[in-house]
């Protein structure tokens, strides 16, 4: 075929597309409909995240799993801002990690609420001011973040989805490499991209600012000068990233959507839950003792200080959903042994684990 040809061919494919894309939103307003008339919620991550997996699974062609869930995030975010303003809270300002973990799990068509802390971001989910909210939870490099862990022990709210977001820093300016005599960025984000920094623009003079937005705004604003941070802060504030991937190393963040209900299981789920203990070694040990008799599958196991005197609190992600019969013993079993404890969430097990 020539390329004239092909072009026709791609061209009927997309508008064949386009009808059956229009003919599925017909159905999901007949289902929001249903879903408004019985009270349900509008957004169902067990029914995502299933549907995904399915698609992947049905896959023969060319398309990798990336590329198929990234497709269909943006319909299934089409669809629900068809059926309802979605709002969803994020630790802000706009272009940080968790706005793009955001965005990785809703997609571009909701609407996006940047809060000024986390305690922000669950007071808005808890009043209903937002649909769900969007937190890190943990990073390879700090651990569990302790505060959002604090504010589930305080609120009603729960874990209803997870995902893992690599950090990528990004070099972004609108000078050439060699013209650039001054960095801006958060610290932290100098901080990861220290040895790439000195490698390169060794002369720069490095200036921290409060957020990676701050930071590509000026250097938008003054010459000579670059910014450090996510592509997506690169992109939203308009300065083209000139090195990508210039991070120390890689390193992955956990970030939860935290919402009012308890989400159903899937049959392949996992459950955060907090247990809070004396400090000692003996209820460490009996701790692990439990979770060994009862044959509880540990995925992931962190201990950190709650702020009270002489008490630790173990975080703990275990395979199964809340309601399976083995995890009701198990939190039985540690509330007898005198601990607190505290069920953060069910959710659909992330793609990445399996």
């Amino acid at each position: 075929m020539t390329l004239d040809e092909i072009r026709v061919k791609i061209d009927a494919i997309d508008t064949q597309l386009l009808k059956l894309l229009n003919e599925r939103a017909d159905l999901v307003h007949e289902v929001g409909v249903i879903k408004k008339r019985d009270g349900l919620e509008i957004y169902a991550p067990e029914r995502e995240e299933a549907l995904l997996r399915r698609l992947v699974e049905k896959s023969e062609g060319r398309l990798p799993e990336k590329s198929i869930r990234a497709i269909y995030r943006e319909i299934m975010s089409a669809a629900l801002a068809l059926e309802e303003d979605l709002k969803i809270a994020y630790l802000g300002p706009k272009g940080t990690w968790t706005h793009q973990a955001a965005i990785e799990k809703f997609g571009g068509s909701v609407h996006y609420l940047p809060q000024f802390n986390l305690s922000d971001v669950f007071d808005q989910v808890h009043r209903g001011l937002a649909d769900y909210g969007v937190v890190p939870i943990e990073n390879t490099t700090e651990g569990a973040v302790r505060h959002t862990l604090d504010l589930f022990a305080k609120t009603p709210l729960k874990i209803c989805a997870q995902l893992l977001i690599p950090v990528h820093v990004c070099l972004m300016s609108l000078e050439e490499l060699n013209d650039i005599r001054k960095v801006f960025g958060h610290p932290g984000v100098l901080a990861q991209s220290r040895d790439w920094l000195r490698q390169h623009l060794g002369d720069a003079e490095q200036v921290t600012v409060s957020s990676t937005e701050r930071a590509a705004t000026l250097a938008k604003e003054e010459e000579g000068s670059a910014a450090v941070g996510s592509l997506l802060a690169a992109r939203i504030n308009q300065v083209p990233p000139i090195a990508r991937n210039i991070e120390n190393e890689t390193h992955t963040t956990r970030f939860v959507v935290v919402g009012r209900r308890e989400c159903p299981p899937t049959g392949n789920d996992m459950t955060a839950i907090c247990v809070a203990d004396e400090i000692n070694t003996t209820s460490v040990i009996e701790t692990l003792r439990a979770l060994a008799d009862l044959e509880v599958d540990v995925a992931q196991m962190e201990s950190h200080p709650t702020g009270k005197k002489d008490r630790f609190s173990f975080y703990l992600e275990i395979k199964g959903h809340i309601t399976e019969p083995h995890l009701q013993q198990t939190v039985r079993t540690l509330e007898g042994k005198g601990q607190r404890v505290t069920v953060l969430g069910s959710f659909p097990r992330p793609a990445a684990l399996d």
